[in-house]
This record gives structure tokens, sequence and C-alpha cells, in this order.
């Protein structure tokens, strides 16, 4: 059989390919996202690939005749793709959660698909103090003070509209709990978190106090692998109705504690814990708000026992596990090879057509110096004697300043245009420009030299301050500032561009492998290019009243 998933570069996407790969039943796949992947790697590797819109920024007959099309042929649908930051932008979460699930339910009932597969939530049951297993006879509700829940109790009841009037279509809702692994790390940290939250201390020891709110008595989980088993098993027996999935044991405080490496639990009433939140997620301090504190002291505990008898799925992890092997990749900054699975820090420092070590001898002298701190190390072992180390430092050091604030420009893009049909552009700049600048820090430390971290702070500061400007619009966006944003970013990347060439001609004086900086010339070139999508489009919009630059568009207006 003929298997879509929608949604598939994600936490659950990425899991549930590669459980379909392992399904003898499935003969092909089709993977959809707004965003690609690295599709030479696993499990991104072995599926035919779909960019589509479900209707984040583009209009319902568009997404639906998109949709529809890539369905053809298909015999069944699984559709995961949801929205959850960035949380400022209320509309653009609903589009894609309640009309992004309309949206593709109908494709698949126009391109007769007989099989729909629904990702719902644990969000969408209504609230439960008791304590006790429910089933998933439990009402649907939702949380009223939660946006996530709200939107997925309202998918709930599109479904059931969905599956009156299409009675020849099998529905299957699938509802989870917390969905963790490894490769989730910093894709979890970055929406729930945020970068401000300084979780790599956690390798330096352990808290020694574990703050929780009174009335938070268990969390349910399930790692993602166990997520993708449920789906492929649903995928083969077909079966109707929705199935709570979730590990057998339950999080409780001290079992929280006890991962953490034994921290004293203090528990805070949660009125206070749920000001606290909000205010930090007012000032940009943390990125979930205070309605994912009420839907988790809220939702009821959810019995797997339905889908164990009737999918033959049997969780293969413990809750306990799936939080361990999530919290070790918080610490280290794991992630995967997608935009959203993407990883934090310098492991992302890879380069399409390049591969490490770029030191023409493959040895690197990081970890030999300090280079954050200013500390002296040796110069690069395969330097020409004859190279200015002090200039070349200089140099080195004022790219990564400037890599530092285009990069803190391209992802304030990336978040405050998510609701724009260059959206994908947008971020896959965004996602090189990232890897690049890991790449750039690799470069400074195998030379031995020094990053000097003032200079970026300052273009980091300089940057936030450069965003303080009105475009004659105090509340709302200007459509004139994607048109200045987009202008501003072509710039820095004919900077960079500059930078690549001088080490590329420069590469064997100072030891290095040349061909990366050609490829990386290339990759500018691209971006610059892509930029300059993004601005044909913003400028286009810009200065008219008739036609709107943010929101869904139709396709002759994008």
């Amino acid at each position: 059989m003929r298997v879509a998933v929608v949604g598939a570069t994600g936490n659950a996407g990425t899991a549930v390919l590669s459980a379909l790969h392992k399904t003898p039943e499935v003969d092909s796949i089709l993977a959809i996202a707004r965003r690609a992947p690295d599709i030479e790697k696993a499990p991104y590797n072995a599926c035919d690939w779909a960019s589509i819109d479900i209707g984040g920024a583009v209009d319902e007959d568009e997404a639906r005749a998109d949709l529809r099309a890539a369905f053809d042929g298909v015999d069944t649908v699984i559709h995961l793709a949801w929205l959850i930051q960035p949380n400022s932008q209320r509309d653009l979460l609903r589009r894609v959660i309640v009309l992004g699930t309309a949206h593709v339910a109908q494709a698949a009932a126009e391109a007769g698909v007989g099989h729909l597969i629904v990702a719902t939530s644990i969000a969408s049951y209504s609230p439960d103090s008791g304590g006790e297993p429910r089933d998933e006879s439990w009402p649907t509700g939702g949380i009223p003070t939660s946006h996530y829940s709200v939107d997925k109790a309202t998918q709930e009841r599109f479904l059931d509209d969905f599956s009156l009037a299409y009675p020849q279509i099998t529905v299957t809702r699938i509802r989870p709990a917390l969905i963790f692994q490894a490769l989730a790390s910093s894709e979890i940290q970055r929406y729930f978190l945020g970068d401000k939250v300084p979780l790599h201390l956690l390798s330096k020891g352990t808290p020694p106090v574990l703050p929780l709110p009174e009335d938070l008595d268990t969390i349910q989980a399930v790692h993602a692998d166990d997520l993708g088993t449920a789906f492929a098993a649903a995928v083969v027996t077909r079966a109707p109705g929705a199935f709570n999935i979730c590990a057998d044991d339950t999080l409780t405080a001290d079992s929280v504690a006890t991962i953490l490496g034994g921290s004293r639990i203090v528990r805070l009433p949660t009125a206070l814990v749920r000001t606290a939140l909000a205010a930090s997620h007012k000032t940009g301090m943390v990125a979930m708000d205070e309605g994912w504190l009420d839907m988790g002291v809220s939702v009821p505990v959810m019995d797997n026992s339905r889908a164990k008898t009737e999918l033959g799925w049997q969780p293969q992890h413990s809750a306990a596990d799936a939080l361990r092997e999530l919290i070790d990749g918080m610490v280290k900054g794991t992630g995967g090879h997608s935009i959203p699975l993407r990883a934090r820090d310098r492991d992302h420092a890879t380069i399409p057509g390049t591969s490490t070590p770029i030191s023409h001898g493959g040895e690197s002298n990081a970890g030999q110096s300090s280079t954050e701190d200013g500390a002296d190390g040796e110069f690069g072992r395969h330097t020409d004697q004859n190279a200015d180390r002090k200039l070349i430092e200089l140099y080195l050091s004022d790219h990564l300043t400037g890599a530092t604030a285009g990069l803190e420009r391209i992802e304030r893009m990336e978040e405050a245009f998510a609701d724009t049909p260059v959206f994908r552009q947008i971020s896959e700049v965004a996602d090189k420009i990232r890897r690049e600048r890991a790449l750039l820090v690799q470069i400074i430390d195998d030379l031995g030299l020094k990053r000097k971290p003032y200079r970026q702070a300052l273009a980091w500061l300089g940057e936030h301050a450069g965003r303080v400007k009105l475009n004659n619009r105090i509340i709302s966006r200007s459509p004139m500032t994607l048109v200045l944003e987009a202008e501003l970013m072509r710039s820095a990347v004919m900077g960079k561009l500059g930078g690549w060439q001088a080490l590329h001609d420069n590469a064997e004086t100072m030891g290095l492998d040349p061909t990366i900086f050609a490829t990386l010339q290339e990759e500018a070139w691209q971006q610059i290019a892509t930029l300059d999508e993004v601005h044909e489009y913003a400028r286009r919009r810009a200065f008219r009243h008739d036609i709107s630059t943010f929101g869904p568009q139709n396709s002759e207006e994008s």
C-alpha cells in the first residue's frame, strides 16, 4: 500500500517514517512538509517528497488542490501537522491545526483515499481531577484556557462531522501523550522552554531544588519510536476510532527528581507558578505560555488498553526512560536532519556537499585552547609559517560577528513571517546561515584562534536594538518590514560571500580545504536568489491597500 504522511519532518513525523519503513505492508511513502529535510539522510531518504502548505499561508482552494493531487493513488493518509509556535500568532496556529486538518481530510475524500489517520492529542480531553485512568470515551472538550487544547478539541469536532459525512472512509484518531525522543531534544527546548533556559548546565551537576506546582501530580509520555509503531499498526489494521497512546508508567514528581539526579522537590501554589510562567512568557524568557500549565494539571490520565487490544500495540519504552533520553539530549543539544529537529549548537556545523575535517591534515586543534575566553592556543599546525595570525584572527572574528548579527535577523524573520507564502524560503536560508556560523566557529577553533565573544555580544545587542523601528506601525506589523528585512539580509549575504571568497583564495595558506569555500560561495549565491524571491513577494504588496502581505494568499496573489 501507499501511505502519505503530512507533517513528516517533526518529532512525530520522523518517528512515523521510521516505523513505516519497517512495515512490510507499506510499499511506498509520500512525505509532505512545508520545509524539506536532508533527503539524503534516514528516515527521509526512502520517501517521495512534496512541499505543501496545508493552510498556514495559502487559501483553502490552493491547499486542497495541492493535497488532492498529491493524494492520487494513496491508500492511507496520516495527518501529523500541527503548530505551537509562534505563540503570538493565534490565528496562524488555528489555521494550521483546525483548518489544516479540514483541508487534508477533504482532499483525501476527493482523492478517493480510503483511510485517514489523524494525530489528535491528550490535550483534546476535558478536565479530570479524579486520577483514575480514562479510556477514549472521556469527553474531548479541551481545556478552555489552553489555546492548543481548544484547537485540538475543535479538531475532534471536525473529525466527528467528517466521519458522519464520509462513512466510506475509515477514520482513526491517535491521541498521544507527550512525545519524547533524543532527536527532538533541541526542538522541544526551543518550542517550550526557549533558548534562555540553560539546560546544558545540567551537565555540570544536579539542580539543588526542583520547584513544581502543587496540582501537577502525574505526567504521561510516550517515546516517539513507540508512537511510530502505533501509527504503523493503525495503517495495517485499519481500525477505526480513537486510541490513547502512552507508556505504561506515569511520571511523578519523585520520578522526575530522580531522573534529574536527586533534586529536592519544592511544591509551590499552582496559581503562583502560573503567574510566574505568564510573566516569563510575556518577557520572552520562556517560550510556552500559562495555558500549557493549565493543560498539564487538568488533563486525565489515559488508559492505553484499547491500543493494545485492537492495534496489537505494546510500548517498548517507559515514560521514565523516554524523559531520561530527552533530558540527556537537551544537555547535549541533540537534533536530527530536518529544520524542526535541528541540533542546538556546534553539532549542526555541516554544509551540504562538504564534510569534516576541514583542515588538510585531518587534525583539529579544537579542545587544545579555550578560544572563547581568549586564551592563546596552537596556531593551525598545517598553516603556512608566513601567515599573519593576528590579521587572520581579526578577519575571522569580524565575519563571526557579522554571522551572529545576520543569524539573529534571519531567525527573527523566520518567526515574524511564518504566516506568509515565503516562510519556507526564509526558513531554509536561516537553516543554512545557522550551519555556516557553526562552521565558522569550527574553523576558528581548529586554527587555535580567539573568537572574541564580546564582539558577537555587541553584534547581538546591535541587531536587537535595530529592531526598534516603527515603520509607521505601533501594534500591527508593517508590510514594509519584510521589504526592508529582505534588503538587509541580501546585503549581509553579499558581505558573507566576500568572506568565503577571501577564505577560498587563502585556504592553502591556512591549511584549509579550498573546496569547502567554493561550495559556500555557491550557497551564498543561492541564498541571494532566494532572498530575491522574498523581496519580490514583499515589494509587490507592501505599498498597496488591496493586497495583504500576511495571512492566506491565493495563487494569483502569491
